[in-house]
């Protein structure tokens, strides 16, 4: 972030002022042709979506609170609230209220402001059938209609969490459940209104950084369709068109065909349903991009000829009519992405035991380092598909919790080797602990890297982890063969003459010389040089870390 001329109150004040003029440009211009509230009030109490407002505040309470995010807002406590597995009832609830970070919560924040109006508005808070009467029974309570609405959506996220593919984490399953809903009574509106999400966005962007600078340079990431649970918004926009295709059926509501697959269709590519992936190991993907663009294009029609269905008959044999064939269908792919994950949302930790060296115990957790090892959670059910395969090893951060059902890698190792410093938060309701992962090490002439990672918990020592095996140098001096290797006590240069060791030290300090199978090493800042009979040679560099 940059200096600001004007300084940030002042950026905010305009973007504010921007907005609040713009919108009331528009309302004096168009006072004499519309009254904007009408609408709002014949469905809504007061005009005001309070429904949506309650589960906005609900979500951002999770965060806040359960997650811990009032005492971190950028840290908050993410492992305990992933859905694990059945056996883990309280990741299963609390996945879909919790986020893995503010960008995620607040994307899904922007998009139920964008998408739930709409949902609640085609729910309505008032009956609709004409003469029907307010309060009469329950069933027309406008207050008990608008409870009635938090508690489907409290029911379609814990069916987002019980069905996703896990371990899953986000609201963005009943963002996409709003989403099909909408996409059912109001097609184009929804889309519409997700164009009002990025709006929405860019004046909280603006408004939370006003002016920011940014440099090129290195950057660790994993590509954005990696990180999409395209099965979780799959099953949530499902969820949500079966619910609207029962509402509009019921209040007898005929939608247009052409609208409802354009609509389906540009939100299916928009948030990005057609990028169907496999993981291949820790840090490798695999787009099926094709098969996804095909998936899109299916989906849409099948949406489309579901909700525009009619009553008339077709098969008259069975006394089957065109819209109950129609909503069997869109039932049947809701189950069909819901019942496959049951075994896998059953897995539970294969092996309890800590890969590694040394490991830090935090009450139930166990936390870690090692590498190229079974992940023992994807280990505990073999899947193939398309050639591509569950069984997968990893590297990193390992967290596991016995009771909870956990074994994850927690930071990649790639990460790690990219930051040289990542923190791990462990806990559970009312409580949280952190613990800090470092690697150092050094970069070997021609070879890979020696490095050490070690664990600490606050107020405890350092706990070594993780060494890495020696490397040896690419070049030889005077028929000399030079190799690095961790040690307890820091790093060891050894000298060997074929398969022979001569001599074996700890690398000088800073500035330092010391001999070593007679040769000469000589560390100068963050170099270490090898010198003999006039020739001097950098044997490795300390490494440096983009964190």
């Amino acid at each position: 972030m940059v200096s600001l001329p004007f300084g940030r109150s002042l950026w905010q004040l305009a973007t504010v002022l921007a907005v609040l003029v713009s919108l009331a440009a528009v309302w004096w211009l168009d006072r004499h042709n519309s009254r904007w509230g009408d609408p709002l009030r014949k469905r809504l109490v007061l005009g005001v979506p309070w429904g949506t407002l309650i589960v906005i505040g609900g979500v951002l309470s999770v965060y806040l609170f359960l997650q811990q995010g009032i005492a971190d807002w950028y840290r908050p406590l993410v492992i305990p609230f992933r859905a694990w597995s059945y056996l883990y009832p309280l990741g299963i609830i609390a996945a879909p209220f919790s986020h893995a970070s503010p960008g995620h919560l607040m994307g899904n924040l922007i998009g139920t402001l964008a998408l739930a109006p709409i949902a609640e508005y085609a729910f309505s808070h008032y009956p609709t059938e004409r003469g029907t009467q307010t309060f009469t029974s329950l069933r027309t309570n406008p207050f008990a209609r608008i409870l009635a609405f938090v508690g489907v959506v409290f029911a379609v996220g814990v069916f987002t969490g019980m069905f996703a593919l896990g371990p899953v984490i986000g609201f963005s399953g009943v963002v996409f459940a709003f989403a099909g809903f909408a996409l059912v009574r109001y097609p184009l509106t929804t889309i519409i209104a997700l164009s009002a999400s990025s709006v929405i966005s860019l004046v909280y962007s603006a408004l939370r950084t006003p002016v920011t600078e940014a440099q090129a340079g290195p950057v660790f990431q994993t590509p954005w369709w990696a990180s999409i649970a395209i099965q979780g918004h799959a099953l949530g926009l499902f969820a949500g068109v079966v619910l609207g295709v029962f509402l509009i059926h019921r209040r007898n509501i005929k939608p247009n065909a052409f609208r409802l697959w354009l609509g389906a269709l540009l939100f299916s590519v928009g948030q990005g349903l057609w990028a169907v992936y496999w993981f291949r190991g820790a840090e490798t993907f695999v787009l099926y991009r094709a098969l996804g663009t095909a998936l899109v294009f299916s989906l849409a029609v099948l949406i489309a000829v579901g909700v525009s269905a009619s009553d008339r008959p077709l098969i008259r044999a069975l006394d089957l009519s065109r819209w109950e064939v129609a909503s069997g269908l869109l039932v049947m792919c809701l189950l069909l992405l819901s019942v496959p994950t049951v075994p896998v949302n059953l897995t539970t930790v294969d092996d309890a035991t800590a890969p590694g060296m040394n490991a830090v115990e935090v009450r139930d957790y166990t936390v870690s380092y090692a590498e190229d090892v079974p992940n023992q959670m994807i280990l505990a059910i073999n899947v193939s598909a398309f050639n591509e395969t569950t069984r997968v090893n990893t590297s990193g951060v390992i967290v596991i919790s016995e009771q909870r059902h956990i074994w994850t890698t927690a930071v990649t190792s790639g990460r790690l080797a990219f930051s040289g410093q990542e923190t791990v938060r462990v806990g559970g309701v009312g409580w949280q602990e952190t613990v800090t992962v470092t690697r150092d090490g050094w970069t070997v002439a021609g070879n890979s890297s020696v490095y050490k990672v070690n664990l600490q918990r606050p107020g405890a020592p350092e706990v070594l982890a993780f060494v890495s095996a020696e490397s040896r140098t690419a070049f030889t001096i005077s028929n000399k063969n030079i190799s690095l290797e961790p040690s307890q006590l820091g790093y060891d240069v050894i000298v060997t003459r074929g398969n022979e060791t001569l001599d074996r030290g700890l690398l000088p300090a800073p500035n330092e010389t010391v001999a070593v199978g007679g040769l000469d090493f000589t560390r100068t800042d963050d170099k270490i040089y090898v010198s003999d009979n006039g020739t001097r040679i950098q044997v490795a560099a300390r490494e440096t870390y983009e964190g």
